[in-house]
């Protein structure tokens, strides 16, 4: 625990938002780290605010020490959601923080139901599971000047964590040529593109990456469509229309709107297809995973333009020792006498932390703090959620402490042999 208590000292602190007349804010700590595994600590903190006291927990992880890691979880679908304690427990975590922001509803477009899958990439295992979509279309709060859809949080293969933003790089060969793939298993598609679905998807309908365009989430869906689905390197079924249902291990389906459908259809049954992608890093070591996150400070300075306004129950991870140790850490919800957080106030309680970078996850009812009880075994519920329900999410970030990986929820299934997958390449 050599980590965790060098920087407890940092969490009895008073910090200033910028501007004379801004009010202090104020975390106070109830107690020191906890263990709950070597090199593995939780406390509760409290923060005062000019808004009322928000309560929060916080896990602090060393990566140096051996057995320690961190991973991302997912219920093995992109398009599916499940509670975190599930998540967590079914892979033995010591804890978890709930993940990215997704699509959690889609009234503005009757018949069409709302797939569960995160806005921003994802990697597993090394591999690519998910690209972006479009910054129009993803939920949640809207970013600072500066941040971006693409932006993530992971860690490396040389088990040092870092935030990147990765980029989906992909083409589709035919023999009518080649053309830029538009996404990667994202329930939203920009306009006049190809999508690809792989077996990662789930049995989701794929109707929504037809919906809203690239400057609204809100705008209706096309009646442009047409799909795919390609085996062994040739086309053996086409619609129409979007489909739904589990994608075999081996297949792809490639979902065209507007241009893109138009392309597609000019492909009869039988067409040689080819597809390959990538997400593209600018960071030279590649993810073992990574998930989407925003930034929230960066060499302990908040980053310019976020909200100060919107009062919030509020997840982030914190990273110092150069990524070598991870903060995961989630507020109250809004029962009770505990208030959320702003954007800006959660920054500053990163930094004091002792955590010069950081980055914020989905908030609102997802926010979500789990540890395990060393005494017990069980995992529990650390932060008191909105309405005392569990919202199920579609990732999280989960620490592990002395014993190796276990296997996901369902096993990921092998890039087709007409695709490639890689995850995280340096950018060219």
């Amino acid at each position: 625990m050599k980590t965790v208590l060098r920087c407890a000292a940092a969490l009895v602190l008073a910090m200033a938002p910028a501007g004379p007349a801004a009010p202090p804010v104020r975390a106070e700590a109830a107690g020191g780290w906890a263990a709950l595994a070597p090199a593995v600590g939780y406390r509760e903190l409290t923060v005062r605010t000019a808004h009322g006291a928000a309560r929060v927990h916080a896990v602090r992880a060393d990566l140096r020490r051996p057995g320690v890691r961190a991973d991302l979880l997912f219920p093995g679908a992109v398009a599916a959601r499940a509670p975190l304690t599930r998540l967590a427990g079914e892979r033995g975590a010591v804890a978890a923080v709930n993940g990215d922001f997704f699509d959690i509803t889609e009234a503005q477009h009757p018949g069409v139901q709302a797939t569960g899958a995160a806005s921003g990439p994802a990697v597993h295992q090394g591999r690519a599971l998910k690209a972006a979509v479009p910054e129009a279309q993803r939920f949640g709060w809207r970013p600072p000047p500066g941040d971006s859809d693409r932006d993530v949080l992971g860690v490396g293969v040389d088990g040092v964590a870092r935030t990147a933003r990765l980029t989906l790089r992909g083409h589709l060969w035919t023999t009518h040529g080649v053309r830029p793939l538009g996404g990667l298993n994202q329930y939203a598609l920009p306009v006049g593109s190809i999508g690809a679905f792989t077996s990662d998807w789930g049995g989701a309908s794929r109707a929504r990456a037809a919906c809203g365009n690239d400057e609204s989430r809100q705008a209706p869906c096309t009646a442009d469509t047409w799909e795919v689905t390609v085996r062994h390197g040739r086309v053996v079924a086409a619609s129409a229309t979007p489909g739904s249902g589990p994608i075999p291990a081996g297949s792809t389906v490639l979902l065209g709107r507007e241009a893109g459908a138009r392309a597609l259809a000019g492909l009869p049954l039988g067409s040689s297809v080819a597809v390959d992608y990538r997400l593209a890093s600018s960071e030279p070591v590649p993810f073992a995973f990574a998930l989407g996150a925003y930034p929230l400070l960066r060499g302990g300075s908040p980053l310019a333009g976020l909200d100060s306004t919107d009062i919030e129950p509020r997840s982030a991870i914190g990273l110092a020792d150069g990524g070598r140790t991870l903060t995961l850490l989630s507020t109250d919800g809004r029962e009770g006498t505990s208030t959320g957080l702003t954007l800006t106030e959660l920054a500053r309680v990163v930094s004091d932390l002792g955590c010069p970078d950081g980055v914020y996850l989905d908030g609102g009812a997802s926010a979500t703090l789990v540890a395990r009880d060393p005494a017990t075994g069980h995992l529990t519920v650390r932060n008191h959620l909105d309405h005392d329900q569990e919202r199920p999410v579609p990732n999280a970030l989960a620490v592990f402490a002395g014993q190796p990986p276990t296997r996901p929820t369902r096993p990921a299934p092998h890039p087709a042999p007409t695709a490639t997958a890689t995850a995280a390449a340096p950018a060219s």
